[in-house]
């Protein structure tokens, strides 16, 4: 799957965000390493702190069919340029520590990172595997 159609699903996404409150929609669509395509919208509820953004539930979608590998992940807000926030950020350096994220206003209008640019000095998985073997080395 191209870049363009990667967006192309998260601006499909995008349509169906529940926003009643702040009225910003946001469409997120990843692609897993066996390039499978899940979209997701922004789901806002009255209470704000059960609200998930795109780019989680995307991943999330994702995640609960069995595929634990993000290649690459397509964002596209009301804002010019809608970036990712910074939980949806360290969600997907669970999930994509590789992966390429594409900010975009269209299919001709995008940008494109490696999270390392949008997370740095990230902390993940591996950092937990060697805070136990350091521990256990005491």
């Amino acid at each position: 799957m191209d870049k363009k159609e990667l967006i192309r699903r998260a601006l499909k996404a995008k349509k169906n965000a529940y926003v009643p409150y702040s009225g910003f929609h946001v469409g997120a669509a990843i692609l897993t390493e066996d390039n499978e395509v899940y979209d997701g919208c922004n789901i806002e509820i009255a209470s704000y702190s059960p609200t998930i953004c795109a780019e989680r539930t995307a991943i999330f979608k994702a995640v609960s069919e069995g595929h634990l590998k993000v290649k690459a992940i397509a964002i596209v807000g009301d804002a010019n340029h809608t970036y990712p926030c910074g939980v949806c950020r360290q969600v997907i350096r669970e999930f994509g520590k590789d992966a390429t994220v594409i900010i975009a206003n269209s299919e001709e209008d995008y940008r494109e990172y490696d999270l390392d640019e949008l997370l740095p000095h990230s902390f993940g998985p591996e950092d937990l595997k060697s805070a136990d073997k350091e521990e256990k080395n005491v």
